[in-house]
């Protein structure tokens, strides 16, 4: 049984909206820190969200205000909201799971999911 597998990827056009979610089995949820991260073209990982046990929220780039990202902790899941998508949004989301402080750095998450395809058309 997969640990951390996502919901909510597809087809979605420019300007949209779109809701990726996790649900988190066999892990004491609420002690992870949880995290999205995008592989774009170039196969590399990057940060997109991130929010800890506390519930402190952490973004790539938070003035843009496209990425909300939440946790509950009672249905063991997380969430990433996006809008106003653009082609740079494209690619592979995974949500990770990790106990190591510091949210942002993808060295510190433990566990993986399988990753979910988010295509915008333009």
């Amino acid at each position: 049984q997969e640990l951390l597998p996502e919901s909510g990827g597809g087809l979605v056009q420019a300007g949209g909206s779109l809701t990726l979610s996790c649900a988190v089995s066999r892990l004491t949820f609420n002690h992870y820190n949880m995290g999205w991260f995008r592989r774009g073209a170039n196969w590399e990982r990057v940060f997109v969200a991130a929010i800890d046990w506390h519930g402190t929220e952490y973004y790539a780039d938070p003035l843009t205000g496209r990425f909300t990202i939440s946790r509950d902790d009672a249905k063991n899941t997380v969430t990433l909201q996006v809008t106003r998508l653009n082609s740079e949004d494209t690619g592979v989301y995974f949500c990770a799971a990790g106990r190591v402080a510091g949210a942002k750095i993808i060295e510190n998450y433990e566990y993986w999911g399988q990753g979910t395809q988010v295509t915008v058309s333009s």
